[in-house]
C-alpha cells in the first residue's frame, strides 16, 4: 500500500474542531519531569499546529515534532524555534534515543498497524514521573468510514481501492488501551468523548474526510481525475443522506478515545 499523500491546507480547514480533542487531552497531562528544560516528543505532528500548543504550555521545553509526511513537515517547520524543531520519523519504528518527560501522539496511531506493540517501547523511553498521552479517533464504524469502505469495496472500485481503507480494528477499544498501558510501574487514565461538530458549508463531512480518512483514496486516484471525481460524487451522495444538512449546519458526531499513562516516579 502506497503511503497517502497529505495536503496540509485541506487538513487545516477544520483546525478548530480537530484541535479541540488535543486541548482536552493536554488538560489531563501534568508538567513533565526534566526541568528546567523538559524533553517532549510529538509523534505524528502533522502541520505542527498542535506541536506549537505544547511550546505555548511549556515554553522552556525542548520539543521535537515527528512525522513521515514531507508535505506536513514542510508546513510544520514554519512553527520552528530554537527550542522547537521537526524531524522525519515513522511511528511504526520510532524508538526514543533519549529519555523524555512527555511523549504525545494526537490522531496518529490509527495509521500505524499493530501500534499497541509500540507502546511498551515508548513507556520505557519516559523519565521516572513521565507521561505518554495519546488520542485516536474511535469512529471507524460510523457512516463516514463505513460508507467509504463499502463504496471502495463495490465491484466498480474494488480492483483499485478495495484494500486501502482501515476497518474498526484500526484502534483498540478504551479497555484495550487501559490494558496495554497499565502494568508494573505504570498507571493509566483512559476515556472517550463523542463530539457533535456542527459544520458549515456545502458537503462539509466530505470536506472533512478529504483531509484525513479519504487520503488513501485520493492518493490512489491522483493520476486519474475522471475516476477521482466519479468516486467523490458517489461518496458525496451517500454522505448527504447519512449526514443531512440542518438549519444551522451539518451535525457530524465524532467519537475519540484518550489515554494518559504515567510512569511511576521512582
Amino acid at each position: 500500500m502506497t503511503a497517502p499523500l497529505w495536503d496540509p491546507q485541506q487538513y487545516l480547514r477544520h483546525a478548530d474542531h480537530r484541535t479541540r480533542p488535543f486541548h482536552d487531552l493536554l488538560a489531563r497531562v501534568p508538567d513533565p519531569p526534566g526541568t528546567p528544560a523538559p524533553r517532549i516528543a510529538d509523534l505524528g505532528c502533522g502541520a505542527g499546529n498542535v506541536t506549537a500548543l505544547l511550546a505555548g504550555r511549556w515554553p522552556h521545553a525542548r520539543i521535537t515534532g515527528y512525522d513521515n509526511s514531507p508535505q506536513m513537515l514542510e508546513r510544520a517547520r514554519a512553527h520552528a524555534t530554537d527550542l522547537l524543531d521537526f524531524a522525519e520519523a515513522d511511528a511504526a519504528t520510532w524508538t526514543p534515543c533519549e529519555p523524555y518527560g512527555l511523549i504525545v501522539s494526537n490522531a496518529l496511531l490509527q495509521w500505524v498497524p499493530g501500534h499497541a506493540g509500540r507502546l511498551p517501547d515508548w513507556l520505557d523511553g519516559l523519565l521516572p514521573g513521565g507521561t505518554l498521552a495519546l488520542q485516536v479517533p474511535g469512529n471507524f464504524d460510523q457512516p463516514s468510514h463505513a460508507l467509504m469502505r463499502e463504496l471502495a469495496g463495490s465491484p466498480r472500485w474494488r480492483p483499485r481501492l478495495g484494500s486501502l481503507l482501515r476497518h474498526a480494528d484500526a484502534v483498540l477499544s478504551p479497555a484495550g488501551y487501559l490494558d496495554a498501558l497499565t502494568g508494573p510501574g505504570t498507571t493509566a487514565d483512559v476515556w472517550e468523548t463523542t463530539y457533535l461538530h456542527l459544520l458549515p458549508g456545502e458537503d462539509p463531512v466530505l470536506d472533512w474526510v478529504k483531509g484525513t480518512g479519504l487520503r488513501p483514496v485520493l492518493t490512489a486516484l491522483a493520476d486519474d481525475e475522471e475516476a477521482r471525481d466519479a468516486f467523490l460524487a458517489e461518496y458525496r451522495d451517500l454522505l448527504r443522506t447519512a449526514y443531512p444538512s440542518g438549519p444551522h449546519g451539518t451535525v457530524f458526531p465524532f467519537r475519540r478515545i484518550f489515554a494518559v499513562a504515567h510512569r511511576e516516579n521512582r
